[in-house]
């Protein structure tokens, strides 16, 4: 019988529960920014379509800004790149708030936006310090990517009750301004812990260029512009959905129901010991999250949609645990960090497509056609991991690991270590 016994056993590494701790608080801007922002201006103007073309502009700026910060950090590392970056999205934040609030042009808050950009992948940073402590040991690392996974979720689950329903009940600006707050926290803290902090490789170590030159890491990074669609889709209709049926205040609730269902499930995947390939479970999983999408179309009332998004949710962690270890199987040491944020960025730029496409047909059809826009999203992301199958598996050698024969102790237990 599986037990929690490999989550105990991963936070035994010194600073392990201090490090994850603080990736907590600096990911909550993740679920709070985007839904945060779509709420604070359907608050002030009614406009679901400039909602979701911010929410867009904001993801779309982290999509071209996160990378190039994660490969500065990959070669001078966290400290020296993260606090000057998060201090400029600090600042554009609170010029996005400010424009908002005073009903500047609406040129103005995407000026802002832009900028924001500039958030660090606290994800990535948090993922690759686990890759520092346990890189020769599958089972802990694929025991610490799902915990990380698990608090993912549970940002997604905390961070939008309380940026919906803090924008929505106190000021309209407070749920983004409470995402900025936890941003800096998260950030400072992280990196103000230094024995935990990833050796960086200088540029005379990098080789090979980009870490997307890996053809493995394209097909990741193209799938999840599709799922990360779905994501950003659903955010804005459920929003508009709940106001629709006259309780705008709980779609913070369907959401986090959504993300309960993702946390749920990457808690038990990630004590399990399952067999065959991870490219193989990779692809099921994609395929599971398009199916999801299904009911959504059925939607019409409240509750079926919170039942609904709890199954959806369920195939979410366990897709993404999976796919942290194809990055870091196919993706050299020294470009760990740029790599786990491509894939990130993937997800940014699904997300920016996602709520964009959906604040515009929400604005001419109503929510329910909304849900559209995740089935058609999901159907893209699985035609694209079927093309791309084939580029998973067999996974290269990885450069800079430490030890040649360490990809083939991999492959072999592969079989035996989720």
């Amino acid at each position: 019988m599986p037990s929690a016994s490999p989550y105990r056993a991963i936070f035994a590494a010194p600073g392990a529960k201090e490090f994850s701790a603080a990736g907590f608080l600096g990911r909550m801007p993740l679920s709070m920014a985007g839904i945060g922002v779509v709420t604070m201006v359907s608050e002030l103007t009614g406009r679901y379509g400039l909602a979701g073309a911010l929410s867009a502009t904001l993801a779309l700026s982290a999509a071209v800004i996160g990378p190039q910060i994660s490969r500065l950090v990959d070669r001078h590392g966290q400290r020296r790149v993260l606090r000057p970056a998060t201090l400029v999205a600090l600042a554009a934040i609170c010029g996005l708030l400010l424009s908002a609030h005073r009903g500047w042009p609406d040129w103005t808050l995407f000026v802002f936006a832009a900028t924001s950009g500039c958030v660090p992948s606290v994800g990535s940073m948090v993922r690759a310090r686990w890759a520092a402590v346990y890189g020769d040991s599958p089972r802990e690392l694929h025991a610490a990517y799902a915990w990380e996974s698990i608090v993912d979720e549970i940002c997604f689950i905390v961070g939008p009750v309380i940026s919906i329903g803090l924008s929505t009940s106190w000021f309209p600006e407070a749920g983004p301004l409470l995402a900025a707050c936890f941003l800096a926290a998260g950030v400072f803290s992280l990196t103000a812990q230094r024995a935990t902090e990833p050796v960086p490789h200088p540029r005379g170590q990098h080789t090979g260029g980009s870490a997307l030159r890996s053809r493995g890491l394209q097909v990741l990074v193209v799938t999840f512009m599709a799922t990360g669609a779905i994501f950003g889709a659903i955010d804005v209709v459920t929003v508009a959905f709940a106001e629709d049926e006259g309780h705008k205040g709980a779609a913070s609730l369907v959401l986090a129901v959504y993300a309960a269902g993702s946390c749920l499930a990457g808690a038990v995947f990630g004590v399990l010991r399952l067999s065959g390939p991870v490219s193989r479970r990779w692809l099921w999983g994609i395929c599971a999250i398009a199916v999801s999408m299904i009911p959504l179309q059925l939607v019409g009332n409240l509750p079926f949609l919170a039942v609904a998004l709890f199954v959806a949710g369920l195939a979410i962690a366990p897709t993404m645990v999976t796919t942290m270890a194809l990055v870091e199987r196919h993706v050299p040491r020294a470009h760990l960090t740029e790599g786990m944020t491509w894939v990130s960025t993937g997800l940014a730029v699904g997300v920016a497509l996602g709520s964009s496409a959906a604040g515009w047909v929400v604005d001419a059809a109503g929510a329910r056609a909304g849900y559209a826009v995740p089935a058609v999203a999901g159907a893209l992301a699985a035609a694209v991991a079927f093309l791309g199958y084939r580029r998973l598996r067999p996974a290269p050698q990885r450069e800079g690991s430490g030890a040649d024969g360490r990809q083939d102790r991999e492959d072999r237990t592969e079989q035996r270590v989720a």
